[in-house]
């Protein structure tokens, strides 16, 4: 009987064990992998896509509260900073960067979230390296209206009607929303219920749309994929190392996607965004 007890106790212990050091590698405590801030936001700037935030990018009360937000997320400490450009542009991007963090006080004409928080964040930590990570791709997302649907036409009509539903936070033509901090707006783009939200609306819905024995609905999703897996491809090309610390600054809609990448991924690992957002 004793023995038993003592048996049941080791095995207690050891499951204890297990699940700390699963727990530890997990929070990235000890492990050599990359750390990662993934982080999703509204374009500020002028953008061609289809849903817009209202977001006066030149006005000084805005600027402030962006680089507030740049304060918070330089606990971070990155060495690395990637953002929503395409690589053949990282000769003017790394200039620019480099005239802001002499010149903080620069103002640039049509700024975007890269001007006001990348180069800000940048300039606080000192990070001297920034890159482009963007791959440009078509795809027609208005297709399901464009078609004569065979495949599942109530669905994806009900669905469009109010893509909103059960999450009316996030729906930027509500004028109950269209006073909510900065901050505020900037944690909601990053929840995961926000991020499923994107990648549903963006892609996964389109299933839904197609003619008789074709898929014109699934393979304009699978170009938004094929466009997110190209950006992942352009991050892996940049030379990291073990302890740099990397911040990405996209568009809600690709930080939903590489969050589900860097989840699986053998060479990344993703800090808790909102520990930065306190």
């Amino acid at each position: 009987m004793e023995f038993k007890k003592y048996l049941v106790c080791c095995l207690c212990l050891f499951a204890i064990t297990l699940a700390a050091q699963n727990s530890t590698r997990y929070n990235g405590e000890e492990t050599n992998k990359i750390k990662v801030l993934n982080f999703g936001t509204f374009h500020m700037g002028l953008t061609t896509d289809e849903n817009k935030t209202e977001f006066d990018e030149n006005d000084e009360k805005n600027i402030k509260e962006v680089h507030q937000i740049a304060e918070k997320l330089a606990q971070f400490k990155p060495t690395v900073i990637l953002v929503e450009t395409v690589p053949d542009y990282n000769a003017r991007l790394q200039e620019q960067y480099a005239e802001y963090a002499k010149n903080p006080q620069k103002r640039f004409k049509n700024p975007s979230e890269i001007e006001l928080l990348a180069y800000e964040l940048g300039r606080l930590v000192g990070a001297k390296r920034i890159y482009g990570v963007d791959h440009k791709m078509g795809y027609n997302y208005k297709v399901a209206r464009e078609i004569n649907n065979q495949i599942d036409n109530q669905t994806i009509t009900e669905y469009y009607k109010n893509p909103f539903k059960g999450i009316e936070e996030y729906d930027d033509s509500n004028e109950n929303n269209k006073d909510i901090p900065l901050l505020d707006k900037l944690k909601l783009c990053n929840a995961d219920r926000y991020l499923d939200f994107l990648i549903s609306i963006n892609s996964d819905v389109l299933t839904h749309a197609g003619t008789d024995g074709n898929f014109e609905g699934a393979d304009e999703a699978a170009k938004y994929y094929k466009r997110n897996l190209r950006m992942y491809s352009n991050i892996n090309r940049i030379n990291l190392k073990p302890e740099d610390r990397v911040f990405i600054l996209m568009g809600a809609s690709h930080t939903a996607f590489f969050r589900d990448f860097i989840s699986r991924s053998p060479k990344y690992i993703m800090v808790d965004t909102f520990k930065y957002l306190k």
